[in-house]
């Protein structure tokens, strides 16, 4: 399916997708990768929604790991993101697979919004909150069927 005709060649723009691929700026991708509106689009070696686990959300957010203070439970002070990203999309394929609690709430906890759905629902999304200049990061599984 076409999203759009036209993309700014400055930013990372979903132009299509459809049965075993995902468009990038009109470049062909034929496997899963991930991506920000700035920046290179890397490979992900996530084939299926089941594989996710909290340490590949946090790579794909851009968390560095840090080491924890084991004094910070005294001051109850929440957790600290070391990144800008503002919400995560993951694209689980032709279908949507929701994600466990367990490798979203340390994101949650960070301010950072974890969504899963359809792959080609996070292509939508991901280009409304990209134009809308949102810090977004997307990671995608290629559908394996059209809409």
């Amino acid at each position: 399916m076409l999203l759009q005709k036209e993309s700014n060649p400055g930013l990372n723009t979903i132009t299509a997708y459809g049965a075993g691929y995902v468009e990038i700026n009109g470049q062909p991708y034929h496997h899963s990768l991930r991506f920000g509106p700035e920046g290179p689009v890397e490979a992900w070696p996530v084939q299926d929604a089941s594989q996710l686990t909290l340490a590949a959300l946090r790579e794909i957010a851009g968390i560095a790991e840090v080491a924890a203070d084991p004094m910070a439970f005294l001051d109850d002070a929440p957790p600290v993101a070391t990144t800008d990203t503002e919400i995560v999309l993951i694209g689980t394929g032709s279908r949507q697979s929701l994600l466990p609690q367990s490798i979203t709430a340390p994101l949650l906890r960070l301010g950072i919004g974890v969504e899963a759905m359809s792959t080609p629902a996070a292509a939508r999304t991901y280009n409304i909150l990209m134009s809308e200049g949102r810090r977004v990061v997307v990671a995608l599984i290629p559908p394996q069927d059209a809409e």
